[in-house]
């Protein structure tokens, strides 16, 4: 599905839903123990990649491309998230486009649950 530029903020990832607790102690996040870093997965069958930010805060993309059918998952630089297909670059923060137009990347609910846990729904 393509989106133009007037379409609401991730409108083109409908009927995709998640409710996911994940435990930072499992080998695979342990790169999220410190601020800064970042880990990939596979939950309920997305690829997703985690974001830490900060002691507390994280933020968690689906590495699906937004714009037009593409079956490679979206790469993340360190600091934007890029669609493998067509190169469209996409801002880490809130999931916006870099050149302002098109959809956004999908970004996921994240509720850090206690010290070891993270709750990921949408």
């Amino acid at each position: 599905m393509n989106c133009g530029s007037e379409t609401v903020v991730n409108n083109c990832f409908l009927g995709i839903s998640i409710n996911e607790t994940i435990n930072l102690s499992n080998p695979e996040f342990i790169d999220l123990q410190v601020p800064g870093s970042h880990a990939t997965t596979v939950l309920q069958g997305r690829n997703i990649i985690i974001i830490r930010r900060t002691s507390s805060e994280y933020k968690v993309f689906d590495l699906q491309c937004p714009e037009g059918e593409c079956s490679s998952p979206m790469t993340f630089d360190g600091l934007k998230l890029i669609c493998s297909c067509d190169q469209k670059e996409y801002n880490s923060l809130n999931g916006s486009p870099i050149d302002g137009e098109g959809c956004f990347a999908l970004e996921y609910n994240v509720l850090h649950t206690s010290s070891s846990t993270l709750q990921i729904t949408r």
